[in-house]
C-alpha cells in the first residue's frame, strides 16, 4: 500500500437481539423486537461495571488524510480501516491516506482525540457499536454526540469460535458444558464492557438459559488483536467477535467456528450455521463507520464523503465486503447522524437498564 499505515498498533456493529424484554434493536432500519427471556431480564439487573496531552496533535501527512483507529492492531476497527485506506488507493480516489493507532479505554481516547482536533478537517475517527457502549461506561466527558458524522459502511454478524483442538465441536456442545459448569468456562470479546463482543455472549447466555452473574467474560482490546493470543493459548475457552477478525486463522485450521449470529448464513464461512439454526432464539449485527472532529468546514465534510462514497461504489470495495463477511451498510451525511444519534440514545439506555452507568 502506498500510504503510510503508521505504527500497527490501534473493535468490531446494527445490534439486534430477538431474545428481548426491553433490548431494542440498535439499528437504524426497521428491526422486530421480541420479549426477553426471563433469564437474560436477569441478567440486566446483575451486569456490573468493571471497567491532555496527544503525540503528534495537529500533525498530517503532507496534507493527505488520516484515519484514527482507536484500538490495537488486527481488531475489526483495525482492519476495516487499513482495507478502506487501501482501497482507495487501489482504486485512485486518494494517493496518501494514513492509517495510525491511539488504543485505550475502549476506545475512548481515540475518541477524545478526535474530539479534541477540532476543526482539523483531515482526521477521522473509525469507530462504531463498541466507541458509543465504552463512552457512555466510562462516563466519559466526550462523546460520539460531539463529533462530525461521515459515513457509516459496514454491519456484520458476531461468530462464536473456539481453537481447533477445543471440546466443543458444536454450538450445542458449548451449551451443554457452559451450563453444566458456568464458572468453569470463560468467554472472551475484544470489547470492554457495553460493546457489542460483551454484549453477545450475556444475550446468549440468558438465551440458553444460563444464569447470567455466573458468566465469566474477559475483555480484549481487539478481537483480532489481543483476543487472538488468548484464544489460541487456552486463556479463554471460545471467544465472540466480528466475523472478519478471525477469518485467516479459521482458514488455516486454527480456529473452528461454531456459529454466526446472523439471521442467514454467511458466504464467507460456508456450512457455519447460524444461531437460529441451531435452535438458539438470538440475532445480533455490529456496524462500523466514520466520524470526524467537530466543527469541520462543509468542504471537508464532502471531501471525506465524496472519497468514501467512492470506495463504495468500487468493485474492489465489493470484493472486500465479501472477502470479510461484511454486509454493506452505507450511508452518509444527515442520514448517519440521524442513525449515530439513535444509536448514542439507545446504547446510554441499555447501558444504563444493564446497570453500568
Amino acid at each position: 500500500m502506498r500510504g503510510r499505515t503508521g505504527s500497527r498498533t490501534g473493535t468490531r456493529p446494527r445490534i439486534a437481539t430477538r431474545t428481548g424484554t426491553g433490548l431494542r434493536a440498535l439499528s437504524g432500519s426497521r428491526t422486530r423486537t421480541r420479549a426477553l427471556s426471563g433469564a437474560l431480564a436477569v441478567l440486566l439487573a446483575l451486569l456490573v461495571t468493571a471497567c491532555g496531552t496527544w503525540p503528534g496533535t495537529g500533525d498530517t501527512v503532507d496534507g493527505g488524510l488520516r484515519i484514527l483507529v482507536p484500538n490495537t492492531p488486527g481488531g475489526g476497527y483495525d482492519t476495516t480501516a487499513r482495507t478502506v485506506a487501501r482501497v482507495l488507493e487501489e482504486t485512485g480516489a486518494t494517493s496518501d491516506m494514513e492509517v495510525f493507532n491511539l488504543p485505550g479505554a475502549g476506545g475512548t481516547v481515540g475518541l477524545r482525540r478526535t474530539v479534541d482536533e477540532r476543526g482539523n478537517g483531515r482526521l477521522a475517527l473509525q469507530m462504531g457499536l463498541g466507541v458509543l457502549g465504552a463512552s457512555h461506561v466510562a462516563h466519559t466527558k466526550v462523546t460520539v454526540a460531539r463529533t462530525t458524522p461521515i459515513a457509516r459502511l459496514i454491519k456484520e454478524p458476531e461468530a462464536v469460535v473456539v481453537r481447533k483442538d477445543s471440546p466443543y465441536r458444536t454450538i450445542a456442545d458449548l451449551v451443554t458444558g457452559w451450563r453444566e459448569s458456568p464458572g468453569d468456562v470463560t468467554v472472551g470479546g475484544g470489547s470492554s464492557l457495553g460493546g457489542p463482543d460483551h454484549l453477545l455472549p450475556m444475550a446468549l447466555a440468558g438465551a440458553v438459559g444460563i444464569q447470567p452473574k455466573k458468566v465469566r467474560y474477559a475483555a480484549y482490546d481487539g478481537g483480532g488483536g489481543e483476543l487472538l493470543p488468548a484464544l489460541l493459548d487456552g486463556r479463554v475457552d471460545f471467544a465472540t467477535s466480528g466475523i472478519g477478525e478471525f477469518l485467516d486463522q479459521i482458514a488455516a485450521g486454527q480456529l473452528r467456528v461454531l456459529a454466526v449470529t446472523s439471521d442467514r448464513p454467511v458466504a464467507a464461512l460456508p456450512g457455519v450455521p447460524t444461531l437460529k439454526a441451531a435452535g438458539i432464539d438470538l440475532v445480533f449485527d455490529n456496524w462500523r463507520g466514520i466520524v470526524a472532529p467537530p466543527g469541520i468546514s462543509p468542504a471537508d465534510r464532502k471531501r471525506w464523503i465524496a472519497v468514501l462514497t467512492a470506495l463504495h461504489g468500487s468493485r474492489q470495495w465489493k470484493a472486500e465486503l465479501t472477502r470479510h463477511g461484511w454486509t454493506d451498510a452505507f450511508i452518509t451525511g444527515g442520514a448517519f447522524a440521524t442513525y449515530l444519534a439513535r444509536q448514542d440514545k439507545a446504547v446510554a439506555e441499555l447501558v444504563g437498564h444493564l446497570g453500568l452507568d
